[in-house]
């Protein structure tokens, strides 16, 4: 006995296929584009979905107001670094930037007080987190037909061994079939040069050629290898006490406090920066915010 429902044609299946899929198509997160009139700095995020995950661009509405004049003692290397800027503000060739050393410094601040000096010259900010670098190549993508020029910037960055981030970052710094984008340049900080962890046993495997020359073994090779395509390192040092207490000076001023009060609030400072263990112009900031509040009680 024959079976008497009928077999869709090919073409019927398709069609079936084709409204099927476009059912699904509607379900799917469609981010909207971002709107670059809301702010001259961005974060990227991602949201997860039933079905998957998907970035975008939200505007920053609050931004730090510090300036490149708040930044003392560090003069060489905001030299650089805003030379730097100004370049590809410009539209001249100019190099993603790896700025490192000691915490508290001023690395994130230089890169914060850039933007306020060159924002009306079309230069905006995207902060990526670590765990967003897997997304770098969709956000170049993304900002690469705009007419501003994007500073891709990651703070305080650091990878264990085998991260996904490592190789994204890698990738669009150098390694990937695609150039890197015209309008976009990548500013990141970290604690290390080499932005991973080095070990003692890793200099064992170096290799001492007839002639003298040292080869360093595959792992070291691996970890200087992303910190060599930033084409900038700008290296920053721990402040000495004359330095700190200038840093402090400036910042009591900028609070509201006068000459005798920041004589005065010298011996304070320094027990400060001794309780904290660390003389940078972040502790500076954070004990005049301190001393300046409290006389305003």
């Amino acid at each position: 006995m024959s079976d008497s429902r009928s077999v869709p044609d090919n073409g019927d299946l398709l069609r079936r296929l084709d409204r099927f899929l476009t059912h699904i198509e509607a379900l799917l997160p469609h981010p909207e584009p971002p709107d670059w009139e809301a702010s001259v700095a961005f974060r990227w995020r991602r949201k997860q979905t039933g079905f998957g995950s998907h970035g975008w661009l939200q505007p920053v509405r609050s931004l730090s107001g510090i300036a490149l004049d708040d930044l003392k003692n560090i003069d060489d290397q905001k030299s650089i670094i805003e030379r730097n800027t100004r370049q590809f503000v410009q539209g001249l060739p100019a190099n993603n930037v790896l700025l490192t050393g000691s915490r508290g410094t001023g690395k994130s601040s230089l890169i914060k007080a850039c933007l306020n000096a060159y924002a009306d010259q079309g230069l905006r900010l995207i902060e990526v987190d670590k765990e967003d670098l897997v997304d770098l190549a969709e956000i170049v993508e993304m900002v690469s037909t705009r007419p501003e020029r994007f500073v891709l910037f990651s703070d305080d960055l650091s990878f264990e061994e085998g991260e996904a981030g490592y190789k994204a970052l890698k990738s669009v710094l150098d390694g990937s079939v695609a150039a890197q984008s015209d309008n976009v340049l990548i500013y990141a900080t970290s604690n290390r040069r080499h932005l991973m962890p080095e070990y003692m046993s890793e200099n064992l495997s170096a290799k001492h050629q007839p002639d003298g020359e040292i080869h360093p073994g595959e792992t070291v090779e691996e970890k200087i290898s992303l910190s060599e395509r930033f084409g900038l390192w700008v290296a920053f040092y721990p402040f000495r006490q004359d330095d700190y207490l200038t840093v402090v000076g400036h910042w009591l001023r900028h609070f509201g406090c006068d000459d005798a009060a920041v004589t005065e609030a010298r011996a304070d400072a320094l027990r400060f920066a001794l309780e904290r263990g660390s003389r940078s112009g972040r502790v500076a900031w954070q004990f005049a915010r301190d001393w300046a509040g409290q006389r305003g009680l």
